[in-house]
């Protein structure tokens, strides 16, 4: 279990370096691009599309699996003892391929932040501004509501009313 936890945490980082190789350059995908298709379906010199760089979930699935079955197959070769089992294979898969999505939103965050910075600055200066401004209409005035509740008070009839005492005499209770 161990083992595969270290191999799963290396994978992840493995991921997030071809990821970010691959946002690079593509050298090697324009490569098998070229010699695969025919040149009016070869890629355009402005498509920065890679193996693992903008493709979609089951393209790079397949590619990370296919590129771990090379390795394996050269492992066994090379070295005879049972060292890739299934279990560590699949954490490598795994690994790599959730090392690549979060190396992808790293960049994306990244850009994000990058083009956002100056009207977020923006956007703070002119709150705290704002907040500067209703804190000194707290501190110096008084809210218009208690303004107002004065005013009807001083400009309301002060008629003599009886009090509860006289109205229940009246009424012959008391």
């Amino acid at each position: 279990m161990t083992l595969e936890l270290i191999i799963f945490i290396g994978a992840i980082l493995f991921g997030a370096l071809l990821y970010w190789r691959e946002s690079q350059s593509n050298r090697l995908y324009r490569f098998f691009n070229k010699l695969m298709y025919s040149k009016e379906l070869q890629m355009k010199p402005s498509d920065k599309t890679g193996f693992l760089y903008q493709q979609k979930f089951i393209i790079r699935l397949v590619f990370i699996g296919f590129l771990f079955l090379i390795g394996i197959v050269i492992t066994r070769f090379l070295i005879p003892i049972d060292v890739a089992t299934i279990s560590i294979f699949a954490s490598m898969i795994v690994g790599t391929l959730l090392g690549t999505y979060l190396a992808g939103f790293i960049f994306k965050s990244s850009a994000v932040i990058d083009k956002k910075s100056e009207s977020v600055e923006d956007l703070v200066k002119e709150t705290i501004d704002k907040g500067k401004d209703f804190i000194e209409d707290i501190t110096t005035k008084k809210p218009p509501v208690i303004e107002e509740a004065k005013k009807e008070i001083e400009n309301e009839p002060k008629t003599k009313e009886k009090s509860a005492r006289e109205r229940l005499k009246d009424k012959g209770l008391l």
